[in-house]
């Protein structure tokens, strides 16, 4: 059988590549930072990280992940509801809580599985679950894992959402899930006017903070600080894998009930191993240095704005971005990576996205902003952006 299947992928993959749409990965050799060393030797800007502090290599973390190996272990061999659960755990549940001003926090292996633990466990075939069309995959398989009836409205479009609700008002319980920046274009989920139709219409809110948390908001509390709404949102998730440090792991937040009944009965939570103590113990400084100053959000934020004006001005296809996302718009899959591939060449590493990640004729080079980009790395940056798009026909 599995020459007939061999075959078959032999000649999908060999149409993948022909279309110049395939997926090479390339080889770091450094930390995750600003500049990285690829495996050839060549030193790169890296411009596509989801590192939007600058936590990735730094050293607090660092020290703090050697500390919890140090006085708690390696891993934890278990799951946390039989011996998985240690006070380190406990403590940046709490904290978590404490910075996105919620009742309590659930951990999980990556948001991915938060995403995908969260839907089942709260909803039946009675209920309906309202997603923005824009959502991440993650969300979209916790979905598909549920029974409860599915509405999909247009990507922050209120009218369409407001019209699916009034169809949800025939279900028992209803939630509106919604990304709260979406990777993709940078964008920001009008979450004010999401609460007002949840109010307005009797259902929950639930958002994705995975590109928001540590990004979004004066002191990066994310999207419910930046619309005045601590408090007000029943349900976040987000990842420790992006801005809060860049390792692994990932949280649900909330109601009380909401994270009681989740350790009961979600399946992600129950059968995947606790997260190992150093990735915890880097995880609890990483909410103290959130908490004692707000530096890296004002760097990280002067930068994009920076670079967003810098590239507008010489000329690029920019979408409007809340976040630190900047799509270049380049529309041709086959353009977006050669753009990619030329500007490699020119010591600076992003990658083009097309579709699937992106709609059919939206191929675009996605670049992710740090706090850890001095002056020095954005304008070459600019001038490589330049340089090639000059090159290739773009400007």
């Amino acid at each position: 059988m599995y020459k007939s299947l061999q075959q078959h992928l032999q000649k999908s993959l060999a149409e993948i590549e022909k279309a110049g749409l395939y997926k090479n990965e390339r080889i770091i050799t450094s930390p995750q930072d600003a500049e990285i060393t690829l495996e050839d030797g060549r030193r790169a800007l890296n411009f596509c990280a989801n590192n939007y502090l600058g936590l990735s290599n730094h050293p607090q973390l660092i020290k703090a992940a050697y500390e919890g190996m140090k006085h708690h272990g390696f891993g934890m061999s278990s799951v946390r509801f039989i011996c998985g659960t240690q006070d380190l755990h406990m403590l940046l549940e709490k904290k978590i809580a404490a910075f996105f001003g919620t009742e309590d926090t659930i951990l999980y292996a990556a948001c991915f599985d938060a995403n995908g633990g969260v839907f089942e466990p709260l909803l039946t075939a009675e209920d309906a679950i309202i997603s923005d069309a824009l959502n991440h995959a993650s969300i979209i398989d916790g979905v598909r894992l549920c029974k409860a009836k599915r509405y999909r409205y247009k990507n922050a479009d209120m009218q369409d959402l407001e019209e699916k609700l009034i169809e949800a008002q025939a279900q028992r319980f209803r939630i509106i899930v919604t990304d709260a920046v979406f990777s993709m274009d940078g964008n920001v989920a009008p979450m004010d006017k999401i609460v007002a139709l949840a109010d307005r219409y009797d259902a929950i809110v639930m958002i994705d903070e995975c590109h928001s948390a540590g990004v979004v908001g004066k002191t990066g509390r994310g999207v419910t600080e930046l619309f005045d709404l601590r408090g007000r949102v029943e349900i976040i998730t987000g990842t420790l894998g992006k801005a809060f440090g860049g390792a692994i792991g990932g949280f649900t937040t909330g109601k009380k009930e909401i994270i009681d009944m989740l350790r009961q009965r979600s399946r992600p939570y129950l059968f995947s191993n606790s997260l190992p103590p150093m990735i915890v113990s880097a995880g609890i400084r990483m909410v103290e240095m959130m908490s004692e100053t707000n530096e890296l959000q004002d760097q990280l934020h002067r930068n994009t704005a920076y670079f967003y004006d810098r590239m507008k001005s010489v000329g690029f296809d920019i979408k409007p971005t809340e976040s630190a996302i900047v799509p270049i718009m380049l529309y041709d899959a086959r353009l977006s990576q050669d753009f990619a591939a030329a500007l490699l060449e020119e010591g600076v590493y992003v990658i083009g996205f097309y579709f699937p990640v992106v709609p059919k004729g939206e191929a675009r080079i996605r670049v992710q902003l740090s706090a850890a980009h001095t002056l020095s790395h954005l304008d070459r940056a600019v001038a490589a952006f330049q340089k090639v798009g000059r090159s290739l026909g773009v400007l």
